[in-house]
């Protein structure tokens, strides 16, 4: 099936059930808020090596947590019990998503370069995306960061300074979503770190279900 390429001069995508099988449904256009605010909205997020053109995927089998799931397991439960864990929304959210690039380009490369942090930075000052971190008694622990629209949130991307602080920033995500009515965290693909907390899998027409629901409340 051929790629959609997009205007650059219009904002829209074609229809998501028309992505490829590997979730790749268009390329090009740019990373404007109200581009990413319509894509985000029909279930598409952009994914590509910095440097090279936008790429847009739409995959149908949808890894979600749903926040009143979340899977905390004995030796997590040990750590939250042993530590003195401050939690802090939007700290900074610039930092924690530069935090999230780095501690990637360290280990296998990763998708945010420049341009990502710009334009995710322009959504979090219009109030769409959001960062969350976890300090451990005095030192930040970790954090993650993704796109809040409604009563959806889409993760992008965790760090850790400290052992285990990605997974506290998750669980105090999901914590925090299920007590504000949250429908989903979407994960966007699997992992096994993700399944260890709770993830699985959704199919295109329950996924599409759920997004209706929670941005009846944006």
């Amino acid at each position: 099936m051929p790629v959609y390429r997009l205007n650059e001069n219009e904002i829209s995508f074609p229809d998501p059930r028309l992505a490829r099988e590997d979730g790749l449904l268009a390329i090009g256009g740019d990373l404007s808020v109200e581009r990413l605010f319509l894509a985000y909205t029909h279930g598409i997020f952009p994914w590509f090596n910095p440097g090279e053109e936008i790429l847009w995927w739409c995959p149908h089998e949808r890894y979600l947590i749903f926040p009143s799931n979340i899977h905390i397991s004995k030796s997590m439960k040990k750590y939250i019990r042993k530590h003195r864990l401050r939690i802090v929304a939007n700290r900074d959210f610039q930092d924690t998503m530069h935090r999230c690039r780095v501690k990637r380009e360290q280990k296998e490369g990763t998708w945010i370069g420049d341009e990502m942090e710009a334009a995710y930075l322009a959504l979090h000052e219009r109030g769409l995306a959001a960062s969350l971190e976890v300090y451990e008694e005095d030192g930040l622990a970790g954090g993650l960061y993704g796109v809040l629209i409604g009563k959806c949130f889409f993760g992008e991307s965790m760090f850790s300074e400290r052992e285990n602080g990605s997974k506290a920033a998750l669980i105090a995500l999901a914590k925090l979503l299920e007590e504000r009515g949250a429908c989903f965290i979407d994960c966007q693909f699997y992992t096994e770190h993700l399944e260890s907390m709770g993830g699985r899998y959704v199919d295109w027409e329950q996924y599409t279900e759920l997004l209706a629901k929670g941005l009846e409340t944006r």
